[in-house]
């Protein structure tokens, strides 16, 4: 099963990174109001970038790599290969 590094904007132009094995179904959670808490507030999200990763673990190591990143790296950060990281 693959796994998805995913960022969102929010509404008020914040980023929110998450990982997920059903991408459309989390979306639509994160829109209804029953996704994270932090984006609760701050709907609607639009999707921004993803990036495949083989397994869970893999995939919660990229996001925790991507959530350090300053804001201005984060976009870049989808534009090289998980094989790269």
């Amino acid at each position: 099963m693959t796994w998805l590094v995913y960022l969102l904007e929010c509404a008020d132009g914040s980023f929110y990174a998450g990982i997920t094995n059903r991408l459309e179904h989390r979306l639509e959670a994160h829109n209804s109001g029953q996704g994270a808490r932090y984006t609760r507030s701050r709907r609607p999200v639009i999707l921004l970038a993803t990036q495949a990763h083989p397994d869970r673990s893999e995939a919660s190591k990229a996001e925790a790599r991507l959530k350090r990143l300053p804001r201005s790296a984060k976009l870049g950060f989808f534009e090289t290969s998980a094989s790269d990281a």
